[in-house]
């Protein structure tokens, strides 16, 4: 005998009969954490293949305190940075991401109320011991808003190199040295032929690209960078990001970002700050996939920023 009892309304997931309008929900059971499957970076290709050794040890920061008129803004940090590698400090605002990143080339000094006690050591040298012009010809800065100066492109770029040169070198003498810059910044092919334009009329992200080959001019050993993305688009964005994975090659870079994702994107080494003090340091992949401290472990997942 025919069952005519009401089974209420079809199924699209078990009646075949029914076309699918939404793919079928997978429910977790909440006593049980999902496990991630691992996958290889070689086999996808958004995950970023990184050298897993990193090159001579450029500078450390040691027991490094500063002070803001007697308030610590970073409290007895300790880290290393290395060449071919990019170190990528993390943390809410206000942490000492940005203090730790200007006192490295002596930025920090230029406010009246700061102090210093540590140590910071460039190839085993007390940066206090070098020059600041010399200081800042080895350790170079990218700001987080583009600072082009008022003239033409390739003047922006000479710039760097005559003012550490005593002669003041006519435009002939350097001219390889402007397009080196410009090319190792992605530039040069863009704007070859028309170096003369002025760089304020260039966009955001070619501005920012300009800056970067202004650092790079004078090939430092060391490469900061304080958010060189916040101010671009996306597609600006992912052109620095591939550039600081072609510098990292020739010097040691150190990027203060707020993004996460493209922390774990360029980054080698991580540092995670909070309220001064540093948390949490090491390979990029164990900060954010397996943090030793739960701070760490509530940040990179979300919990606050």
């Amino acid at each position: 005998m025919e069952d005519t009892r009401d089974l209420g309304p079809a199924d699209p997931f078990l009646d075949r009969s029914v076309p699918s309008l939404a793919p079928p929900v997978r429910r977790l059971r909440p006593d049980r954490r999902p496990v991630p499957v691992p996958v290889k970076p070689e086999d996808d290709p958004l995950i970023p293949v990184r050298d897993a050794a990193a090159g001579p040890e450029r500078m450390r920061v040691e027991n490094l305190t500063i002070r803001y008129g007697g308030e610590a803004a970073v409290k007895d940090v300790s880290l290393s940075i290395h060449q071919g590698q990019v170190l990528a400090l993390i943390g809410p605002s206000g942490c000492g991401k940005t203090t730790l990143l200007r006192t490295l080339n002596r930025l920090t000094e230029t406010t009246t109320s700061a102090t210093r006690e540590g140590d910071v050591l460039l190839d085993g040298e007390e940066i206090e011991q070098i020059s600041v012009t010399a200081l800042r010809r080895r350790i170079a800065m990218v700001f987080q808003q583009p600072n082009p100066f008022p003239m033409s492109i390739f003047d922006n770029v000479a710039y760097a190199i005559r003012v550490q040169n005593a002669k003041r070198p006519g435009r002939r003498e350097i001219e390889h040295q402007v397009v080196d810059a410009l090319r190792r910044a992605g530039l040069h092919d863009e704007l070859a032929g028309d170096l003369d334009r002025p760089a304020l009329r260039l966009s955001g992200g070619q501005q920012q690209r300009l800056c970067i080959a202004r650092a790079i001019a004078t090939k430092p050993e060391v490469l900061l960078m304080d958010e060189p993305c916040s101010a671009l688009d996306p597609k600006s964005s992912a052109i620095i990001e591939d550039l600081i994975a072609e510098l990292r090659r020739e010097l040691a870079v150190v990027i203060v970002t707020h993004n996460l994702a493209q922390a774990h994107r360029v980054a080698d080494k991580v540092a995670f700050m909070y309220l001064g003090d540093l948390v949490e340091y090491g390979d990029v992949d164990q900060v954010f996939g397996a943090p030793r401290a739960q701070r760490t472990r509530d940040y990179v997942e979300g919990a606050f920023g």
